[in-house]
């Protein structure tokens, strides 16, 4: 679980994201889940969740090229 900070963090950098990312994918994400009629709220969640796998993969990328960890 979040810590009330941490969770208040990635709400907004989703929020952020959702609305003026250059990078249409998390809007695009976002509007599909609408169209299918899920609650703002839910959606926001399901995109909450997405950027942190990608932050995590991103991470996990640049840990391994500078050779951190092990493949």
């Amino acid at each position: 679980m979040l810590l009330k900070t941490g969770g208040t963090s990635l709400h907004m950098a989703t929020l952020s994201a959702v609305r003026w990312d250059p990078n249409p994918v998390m809007k695009a994400h976002y509007q599909q889940l609408r169209a299918r009629g899920k609650l703002a709220k839910v959606a926001l969640a399901a995109c909450m969740r997405k950027l942190l796998t990608i932050v995590n993969a991103r991470r996990r990328d640049e840990l391994m090229a500078s050779g951190m960890i092990a493949t």
